[in-house]
This record gives structure tokens, sequence and C-alpha cells, in this order.
């Protein structure tokens, strides 16, 4: 693990545990109050096969990166998971003890979820629930949500695309059956029931607010991974907050691309921001020039328009080694300057796909 310094801020105590920057998929921070210590999202994956390292040494890192986030779980009272997939959480089959006497604050495993992750976390829970000898895990589903997520993203919606309009409206109009048809899903599965005893608490998070002292936990509803109707599903947002300062940790919006998510965290104005950048390594693939566009121009109106410092800017986006020439126009921007920074340069060291030779 890079050697390097907590970012503090009032009685905040931030601890960056290992993020892409250094060489394994993860966005993974312990926060630490005088109330309560806090793991957010501990899960490790070993980089895609295009990123320019030996397979062995990305074997290397992510195990190496399971071991700092294991660590920092023995002394964490609330983990927190934003979303499953593997880069954002461990199965208890593979660290016994990570989630054992803790409070478990998680994306709801039965609503706003896409097939993978439905099953990812039924498996997570199943495991959870059997290790710990709780009981039964499902009972009868709830109520299906009626609403469209688009609504909730009105800026976005709203706005002038020009010549690309025809065509994402297209996508929109696929997006709302696919919604439907994950709905249907929803409504004839077994859901996963809550958790409360004295030795392990699972709470489903979104759109939900918990105090522990003079700490809050506060998630966002729940917010695409990515464009509209993103097929990767939906994550949560978390603000940490205590004595006025706040953390703001976006999971997996990717860059953002939705406006709104700009927005929302413009009106949270947190002291410090830690922000997934857009997968620039999926340009041309997954990832197109107007949404990418998007993503810089939003992440610059977060840069404007709160007083983050530092924030942090980093996971999908250190996949790739063309990263700051893509992002280029926020990396210059004046007011980024000495705010906007890597984990692994927030460490005081340099981002792994930097100094990653040709292979």
């Amino acid at each position: 693990m890079l050697e390097g310094r907590q970012i503090r801020v009032g009685e905040l105590r931030i601890s960056l545990l290992w993020f892409d920057s250094m060489g394994a998929k993860s966005s993974s921070l312990l926060v630490e109050t005088p109330d309560i210590r806090i793991l957010v999202d501990p899960g490790v994956a070993e980089m895609q096969p295009s990123f320019p390292l030996p397979s062995r040494e990305k074997e290397r890192l992510r195990d190496e990166a399971f071991k700092v986030i294991s660590s920092a779980a023995e002394r964490a009272q609330v983990v927190v998971i934003t979303h499953y997939h593997y880069d954002h959480h461990t199965l208890p089959s593979e660290a016994p003890g990570m989630y054992g006497g803790k409070t478990l604050l998680i994306k709801d495993p039965n609503i706003w979820i896409n097939e993978s992750q439905h099953g990812r976390a039924r498996l997570f829970l199943e495991e959870l629930y059997e290790m710990y000898g709780m009981g039964e895990v499902y009972c009868e589903a709830g109520e299906v949500p009626v609403e469209d997520p688009l609504d909730w993203v009105p800026h976005a919606r709203g706005r002038d695309f020009g010549d690309y309009s025809g065509r994402r409206m297209e996508l929109l109009e696929r997006g709302r059956r696919w919604l439907e048809r994950l709905k249907r899903r929803w409504a004839r599965s077994p859901w996963v029931r809550e958790l409360d005893t004295d030795f392990l608490r699972v709470r489903f998070a979104d759109g939900r607010a918990f105090r522990f002292g003079s700490t809050w936990i506060r998630f966002t509803r729940p917010l695409f991974h990515g464009v509209e109707y993103d097929r990767l599903g939906w994550v949560l947002g978390v603000v940490i907050e205590h004595g006025g300062r706040r953390l703001f940790y976006s999971s997996d919006f990717q860059g953002p691309v939705i406006e709104d998510y700009a927005d929302m965290v413009a009106r949270i104005d947190p002291d410090v921001a830690v922000i997934d950048g857009p997968p620039t390594y999926l340009f041309g693939f997954t990832l197109n020039r107007i949404n990418l566009n998007r993503s810089i121009e939003n992440m610059l109106r977060i840069i404007h328009e709160t007083r983050a410092d530092p924030i942090i800017y980093d996971h999908h986006l250190l996949r790739d080694r063309l990263w700051r020439k893509r992002v280029r126009e926020v990396l210059e921007d004046p007011e980024a300057r000495g705010r906007v920074m890597t984990a692994a340069e927030w460490l005081g060291g340099r981002p792994v796909i930097d100094t990653a030779p040709a292979l």
C-alpha cells in the first residue's frame, strides 16, 4: 500500500484504502468520526485484460488491496455497500469475519436492481445469513414501485442534444421497456428481509438516513450506474456528516454523466468529494463522445460550484492510459489545480496506469 495521509476535515478522518489508480479495481475508504468507524464499499477486483500490466502483477495488486481492505474491516463498526459489483463488495465466504458484529447499510437487493446484481445480492445475503446462523433469508415480495426513475432527472430529461436527440429518444424508449421487464422480475421473486439482532444488523439504505451519535450517514435515492437506464443498474451515493463537515462519495455514477447528479452534489456542497470518473477505457464502445462531454461538463460544475477540497477523481477513469488526455478540460481547469487528484496522488505516489510499461 502506498504510504500517505488521511484526509482530515474537522473531526472527519478519511482513509483512502484502495482505488483504481493504485492498480486494482476498487473504490474503498474508511471514515472515522468520534462516534463511529465506517467502511465504504469493501470490494476489489483484478484489472481488465487490456490493462497494461502482466497478469501476475494484476493478481498481486488485487491481493494486496484485499489485505488492506480486510484489515480496515477489523476496525469498522459499520459497513456500507452501495451496489453489488465485486469491486464494491466481497462475499462473506471470501472474507470470514468481515461482516460479523457490524451494522450493514446496503443497497436494497429487491428493487432498483438489474438482473446480475439481483442474483449477486441474493448470493451475498444467503452466505451472510447462513454464515452467522440468522435463519430465513426470504419473505414475501413487497410493493414494486410504479415510478419511472427518468422522472428523477428532469434536468437531463429536458436537455436538448441536437442531432443526437433522435437516437437518444430511441435508447430511452428501449430503457423503459427494459425497466418494465425488471419490475416484473422484482414482483415475482421472493424478497430478502432486513435483519436486526444483537450480533448483526442489515438495513436497506436507499434514500434513508442513519444516525450514530452526532454522525449522520445519508444515502441518495438509487442513481443510474452511468447513463439513463444504464443496464449496469443502480447505485447509492453516500453523504457522511459530522460537526457540519461533509464527505460525498459517488459510488459509480460515472462522471457524473447525468446533469441532475451534478446538481445534487452542488446542493450538498461537501467539504470532501470522492467522484468516480467516466469509463474512458470503453470510449468508442459503451461510452460515446456525447456522454463523455456531459461527464466533463458536469465534473467542471462540481469543481466550480462546491467547496470540496480535495476532490478524489478516480475509479473507472484510471483504467485508461489516455485518461489525462480524455479529461484534459477537467484537469487543466484553474479551479481544479491542487484540489482534483487521484487517490494514488493524494497518498504521495503516481497512478499505476501512468507508470505501467507498454506490453
